[in-house]
């Protein structure tokens, strides 16, 4: 995993209330680059994995809707998680991120994530 990477994973867990896991991943090929999990149980990379098949979903439904729009993040809230899939500017990667929804405030987990995640693009 490249410096950068392991930074910005390490910051998103120390900076972040709630923090459970993070990954990093092209959508082009699926790869995940990053992952970081403080609960054994969770997986983030696997998560990632059925995530990309949401971000999929939602970029064939905007075109299915004649849409001109670019996908800022996906939210998927649970009964106490929050899980929010975040996309480079360039459209290429995505971070999902998953936090304790008991523990951290949904506008405090999206900005945190945006801080960490804006030059994601840059640097892969």
């Amino acid at each position: 995993m490249s410096d950068f990477l392991t930074t910005f994973t390490t910051d998103l867990k120390d900076n972040l209330a709630g923090f459970i896991g993070v990954s990093v991943t092209e959508i082009k090929t699926g790869m995940s680059f990053a992952s970081l999990s403080v609960d054994p149980n969770f997986d983030p990379e696997l998560a990632s994995a059925y995530n990309l098949e949401v971000v999929k979903a939602k970029f064939n439904a905007l075109k299915a809707l004649g849409l001109d729009q670019k996908i800022d993040d996906i939210l998927i809230t649970l009964s106490n998680q929050i899980h929010i899939i975040d996309l480079s500017d360039n459209g290429e990667y995505f971070v999902y991120l998953a936090v304790d929804s008991s523990k951290v405030n949904l506008g405090m987990a999206r900005a945190t994530l945006k801080k960490y995640s804006k030059d994601i693009a840059g640097k892969l």
